[in-house]
């Protein structure tokens, strides 16, 4: 089970990323730059939704993983950041270890 919990932050993680930087670098100039303000909408809510996805994850998994206070903190903080969630996937999710039996 610790898998898929981890792959399923993994996957939501370069999610909420990819969806950090589109706010910034699409659909916030199309709103003030061009007036099209639907596409900020659009981008707006699905992350909120990764975010919020991302925290509950990430202290599901810290707990699994049994990650530090200050590691789990970390892992939340890199969420506010527009590509420290890339971070986190690659250094602490990637190479973790597979339980077959579980």
């Amino acid at each position: 089970m610790k898998n898929t919990w981890v792959n399923t932050l993994r996957w939501v993680a370069i999610g909420e990323g990819i969806s950090y930087l589109a706010i910034f670098l699409i659909s916030m100039p199309m709103k003030y730059l061009a007036e099209i303000h639907w596409p900020n909408l659009v981008v707006g809510m699905a992350h909120g939704i990764l975010f919020i996805m991302y925290g509950v994850l990430t202290l599901v998994v810290a707990r699994q993983l049994r990650w530090s206070i200050g590691r789990t903190l970390m892992a939340l903080i890199a969420s506010l950041l527009p590509i420290a969630t890339f971070v986190v996937e690659k250094k602490w999710l990637r190479d973790v270890p597979t339980n077959e039996t579980a």
